[in-house]
């Protein structure tokens, strides 16, 4: 009787005051194996609905079926009534939710053109931060200074570490400075592909084959950065990048050696967080490594310096002009 509006429960004490005519209601509730209360909240509706009537002495008699059928129809068929003549009626909705279309902001364009370095910068780490699947990078650049290598590491292990497919060409040129060959290197033995060429003009970086961020002059980049979303563009970027990246050669190819008179980037970034009396834990996290590998790093560096406690080994440092 859903169909006319009585739940299975009503429907259910109907049944049994049409089975058991004339009595109460004490123990109805655990025969149907229903919660007192509703079973008290159905018969209150059955009373008001003239399905069932309760008697003075709390006994209950059942409605002829065809009455109730008759009766519950009528109250059914008047609800769908209103129910129709109120949909029918629902095309003023339109101009409401038009109203709400014309306040909505205007679609963001397909290709941005970003002026302010800091907020390129900022889209570079926030599109780093969320890549997926894969980030393909060809960057000319000769040398990366500790600043460049201090803000990237986190993100750049992060992506790593999640699962991300890091792709990145660089110039044959940037392998000259020991601290950019000894960063590409620690990426590399993390997992990331890199590849060498020895000439790059073009200035790529692609995040999940979605977004894709080049600059609005290659030769010049203070110029502003371009991004671009539009499926056709972005494919064309990923096709010029698998071109670029199918001319290069591996990263292993060339030695990762340190130069015997410097030490290794990672090294050289917790020599100078050491120098500058930063904490251990603060030195971690700036390198995104864990407490326990930062400090296996300072006690390597106090074994090349030979050095006995911290502030020798920044003594010794400065004598090589380390620091």
């Amino acid at each position: 009787m859903s169909v006319l509006g009585l739940s299975e429960l009503e429907e259910r004490l109907y049944r049994h005051f049409l089975r058991n005519p004339g009595t109460t209601a004490d123990n109805v509730h655990p025969r149907l194996d229903a919660p007192l209360p509703e079973v008290e909240s159905a018969l209150e509706r059955l009373s008001a609905l003239a399905v069932l009537a309760e008697g003075a002495d709390g006994r209950y008699l059942p409605a002829p079926p065809e009455l109730v059928v008759d009766s519950l129809t009528d109250i059914r068929l008047r609800e769908l009534h209103d129910e129709m003549r109120a949909v029918t009626q629902a095309r003023h909705l339109i101009t409401s939710f038009r109203s709400e279309q014309d306040r909505a902001p205007a679609a963001a364009p397909v290709v941005e053109k970003i002026d302010n370095l800091d907020t390129i910068r900022s889209k570079i780490d926030a599109l780093a931060f969320f890549a997926r699947e894969e980030i393909l990078s060809a960057e000319p650049y000769t040398a990366l200074t500790p600043e460049n290598i201090q803000h990237a590491r986190p993100l750049d292990l992060r992506c790593i570490r999640r699962g991300v497919r890091i792709r990145s060409v660089v110039l044959r040129a940037a392998l000259d400075d020991p601290l950019t060959v000894g960063y590409l290197h620690e990426l590399a033995s993390l997992g990331a592909e890199i590849r060498v060429v020895d000439e790059l003009s073009a200035r790529i970086l692609v995040y999940d084959r979605r977004t894709a961020l080049t600059p609005v002059d290659p030769a010049d980049s203070s110029r502003g950065a371009l991004l671009a979303q539009e499926a056709g563009l972005v494919a064309n970027f990923v096709a010029l990048f698998e071109k670029i990246w199918a001319g290069g050669v591996e990263l292993a190819a060339f030695s990762a050696e340190p130069d015997a008179d410097r030490l290794p980037s990672v090294e050289q970034c917790v020599l100078e967080a050491m120098c500058q009396g930063t904490k251990d834990e603060i030195g971690a996290r700036d390198l995104g490594v864990s407490v326990r590998t930062y400090r296996r790093y300072v006690a390597n560096i106090l074994q090349i310096l030979e050095a006995a406690s911290r502030p020798q080994a920044a003594l010794l440092a400065r004598e090589r002009g380390w620091i």
